[in-house]
């Protein structure tokens, strides 16, 4: 089976892989909210708060490079048939203007879709109280895509 790359996931897919994503400890830590969700892409928003800044007002680039992470892998678990799921295998971010504003706001999105891996990026852009966006942040990285793994019988019931 490969991941379904048309349009065909239902609403519910979508919102299973929200829950999943926000059920992720680190997501709900980053304060997390997803925005938009559609088959292969994925915008999630961050607020910037002061645990997270190497200096007041700015985010440190581990927060960055996470909220990249989990959108751009985000849109890629969007294309995956029921029961998959994905992890990040690698990534990178390039930073380029300060992460400062009232929040951080990434899309997600899909570059090549494969049965084993998917290649993913996020622009990450800092939004100030009026909501106007800068480019921050480019987040490029590699989904490993899982299949569902059948339950031997002996588990079944525990």
């Amino acid at each position: 089976m490969t991941p379904d790359t048309s349009a065909t996931n239902t609403e519910p897919a979508l919102q299973q892989l929200q829950a999943a994503v926000l059920a992720m400890p680190m997501a709900r830590t980053l304060g997390l909210r997803f925005v938009h969700t559609a088959p292969g892409a994925v915008t999630l928003e961050m607020p910037i708060l002061e645990s997270f800044c190497f200096r007041p007002g700015q985010l440190q680039a581990t927060a960055v490079y996470a909220l990249g992470d989990f959108a751009a892998v985000a849109a890629a678990g969007s294309l995956l048939p029921p029961g998959w799921a994905n992890a990040t295998v690698d990534g990178t971010v390039k930073l380029f203007a300060p992460a400062r504003g009232a929040c951080l706001r990434a899309r997600g999105r899909v570059v090549d879709a494969g049965r084993v891996l998917s290649i993913c990026a996020a622009d990450v852009l800092a939004v100030d109280a009026s909501g106007a966006e800068t480019l921050c942040a480019t987040w490029l990285g590699t989904a490993r895509n899982l299949e569902p793994r059948p339950i031997p019988r002996d588990q079944e019931t525990m």
